[in-house]
C-alpha cells in the first residue's frame, strides 16, 4: 500500500519560504511520479508540479522559477521548495503519487490528507 504523508506546511509572510515534504510508504515509490497539488476555499483543486521517476519535472505558470519539486528515493520523500511566497499561494497542499500521473491531475492513485499552507500580506 502507498500512502503519501505530507508535512512543512505553516503560516508566513509575503515574499517568504516554505519546504513541504511528503512522507510516502511503500516498496515501489521510484517507480511513482509525484505531483504536488493545492485547493483553495472555494476554489478547485488545481496542479502545482509534478516529478516523474525519472527527474523530469514541470510547473504550473503560477509557480514556475518560484518553487521546485525534488524527490529522495533512498527516503521516499518528495519535496516542494516554495521561494517568494504570495497570498494567493494560500492553500491545502496535496501530495499524491501514480505511476503514470500527469500535470492535469489524472493517474493519480494515491493522495495524501494535506497540509496547510496560508502566505499573509
Amino acid at each position: 500500500q502507498v500512502q503519501p504523508v505530507e508535512s512543512g506546511g505553516g503560516l508566513v509572510q509575503a515574499g517568504g519560504s516554505l519546504k513541504l515534504s511528503c512522507a510516502v510508504s511503500g516498496r515501489t515509490f521510484s517507480s511513482y511520479a509525484m505531483g504536488w497539488f493545492r485547493q483553495a476555499p472555494g476554489l478547485e483543486r488545481e496542479f502545482v508540479a509534478v516529478i516523474s521517476w525519472t527527474r523530469n519535472t514541470y510547473y504550473a505558470d503560477s509557480v514556475k522559477g518560484r518553487f521546485t519539486i525534488s524527490r529522495d528515493n533512498a527516503k521516499n520523500l518528495v519535496y516542494l521548495q516554495m521561494n517568494s511566497l504570495k497570498p494567493e499561494d494560500t492553500a491545502v497542499y496535496y501530495c499524491a503519487a501514480g505511476l503514470y500521473g500527469d500535470s492535469r491531475g489524472r493517474n493519480y492513485d494515491y493522495w495524501g490528507q494535506g497540509t496547510q499552507v496560508t502566505v499573509s500580506s
